[in-house]
């Protein structure tokens, strides 16, 4: 290092940012690290036509990476990004041996490659840290291995022995200034009257999402409420749903919709630009983020929300991330895939403005504790140490 910057390697999926979670925390995480003095590079490992080139994109990142000499190589790795091929986990290998590997977990503890191999194998390889079920080399290899939530800890402790770091992330989109008044242009854009109630869904909308199971429950909400819109701010496809798969999803909540009686009732607006976005978050009432397994602090979209001051109900994380729900910063949906469940707190919000306020304001405190520069500070720190700074 000539200077006191850091410079890092960054080796990400192919993705868009506007297609893929991980693509957009990359995206946010680089210019967060240029104002505290880490210069990254970004190297996709993107392959050229089909699938199956995993091997050849993976060589080719390694290449750049030689290329670049850096101080340290930063792996972000999740298995749908890289479409659930084995080879990024063979990265170690090819990478230059002296340079410290960082290696992030954006998701864990329910994948194995290959799956057929039984459990007790993979934890007698993993505890010698040979080899690991679902990052192959790059846990092992690793000089420091980052999680986005407490969960993912847990198991990496538990497989490994090794102590991950966590480093939680930050909103996927931040209060821009001036939003709040184009909240409101966006209810007149919207056609709302003075008064009726707007429901926003954020992010992309997958399966997973349980955004179904709100959509069904729009009839029963409005019965108190027959001015209530609900508006899902977010694309459809991206490396999880792939185009064809997306466009089917699409139909599928549309119809449902149509077949509740609600199809008047519900706006997708697609992706938006993150401005727009605000913007959206700022006009709504309630956000409403049903997630089938939970949601945590992992959840970009559920940081936003609370940033924006929007009062917002989740379901229950499994994932040892409950800090959102003791805090008292959201309202939690009794149960997942439950219509019913989504109509009694979300009936008890629209009812209750001083809840709703309540929420605001512990939500916005709550995030405030999320953001990319502290995200920025806690990165630069681990790169420090595993290069053995004295400012580490």
């Amino acid at each position: 290092m000539v200077d006191d910057r850091i410079r890092v390697a960054m080796l990400h999926g192919p993705g868009r940012p506007d297609a893929d979670g991980v693509s957009d925390y990359v995206t946010h995480l680089v210019e967060a690290l240029d104002g505290v003095g880490v210069e990254v590079t970004p190297v996709p490992v993107r392959p050229d036509g089909d699938r199956g080139r995993w091997r050849a994109a993976t060589g080719r990142a390694a290449r750049r990476v030689r290329e670049l000499t850096p101080d340290v190589v930063h792996v972000q790795f999740a298995p749908s990004a890289y479409r659930f091929s084995g080879q990024p986990g063979l990265l170690p290998w090819r990478l230059p041996r002296r340079v410290p590997l960082v290696t992030t977990l954006h998701e864990y503890g329910w994948w194995a490659c290959p799956g057929w191999l039984p459990g007790r194998l993979w934890s007698a390889v993993e505890r010698i840290r040979c080899w690991d079920r679902e990052s192959g080399r790059l846990v092992p290899a690793s000089a420091a291995v980052i999680v986005t939530n407490p969960g993912h800890r847990a198991v990496v402790r538990a497989r490994t022995g090794r102590a991950a770091i966590h480093i939680p992330i930050a909103p996927n989109v931040v209060d821009h200034v001036g939003a709040a008044t184009a909240g409101s242009r966006m209810r007149v854009e919207l056609g709302l009257s003075e008064g009726a109630p707007l429901l926003a869904f954020f992010g992309f909308v997958h399966p997973v999402k349980g955004l179904r199971y709100l959509i069904e429950a729009l009839p029963e909400l409005r019965r108190d409420h027959p001015d209530l819109r609900l508006l899902v701010v977010g694309g459809f496809t991206s490396q999880a749903l792939p185009e064809r798969e997306a466009q089917a999803f699409r139909a599928e909540l549309t119809g449902l919709a149509d077949r509740c009686g609600v199809a008047d009732a519900v706006t997708f607006t697609g992706h938006l630009p993150a401005e727009r976005v605000s913007a959206a978050l700022h006009a709504a009432d309630v956000a409403v983020l049903p997630f089938t397994t939970g949601v945590s602090t992992k959840s970009g979209a559920l940081l936003a929300a609370l940033a924006h001051g929007v009062p917002t109900a989740v379901t229950g994380s499994d994932a040892g991330d409950d800090g959102p729900h003791r805090s008292g910063a959201v309202a939690v949906i009794g149960a997942r895939r439950d219509s019913a469940a989504i109509v009694r707190t979300v009936g008890r919000l629209l009812a209750d403005p001083v809840l709703r306020r309540r929420l605001a304001e512990r939500g916005r405190a709550f995030a405030a504790a999320y953001s990319w520069p502290r995200v920025a500070a806690a990165h630069r720190d681990l790169y420090a140490r595993a290069l053995g700074r004295a400012d580490a």
